[in-house]
């Protein structure tokens, strides 16, 4: 956080914080489709929301500054009702 009467004279890429990334990829209930989808949108840390055809329903774009707050909204997820399964993938290089 900036002090008080202060401002950013220079900002970079390199300066923007690392953030942990993942995709969370959902089967969900017959008929909670659609319900699952909008219980997401509404979560903190959730870039995107991708509804797909194949073994999962829905993969959904999560961005935290750790990865104790990626699991926060990760286990929110799974814990959700209509979602089956899940499972995560964690990006490690970019």
């Amino acid at each position: 956080m900036l002090p008080p009467n202060s401002y950013i004279r220079r900002w970079s890429k390199g300066s923007e914080p690392k953030m942990v990334e993942a995709c969370v990829l959902i089967r969900t209930e017959k008929g909670k489709f659609v319900d699952v989808i909008e219980k997401i949108k509404g979560l903190e840390r959730v870039v995107d929301v991708y509804p797909v055809l194949g073994r999962y329903d829905v993969i959904v774009h999560v961005s935290a500054p750790d990865g104790k707050e990626l699991g926060k909204t990760v286990l929110k997820i799974g814990n959700m009702s209509g979602a089956v399964f899940t499972e995560t993938l964690v990006e490690v290089e970019r």
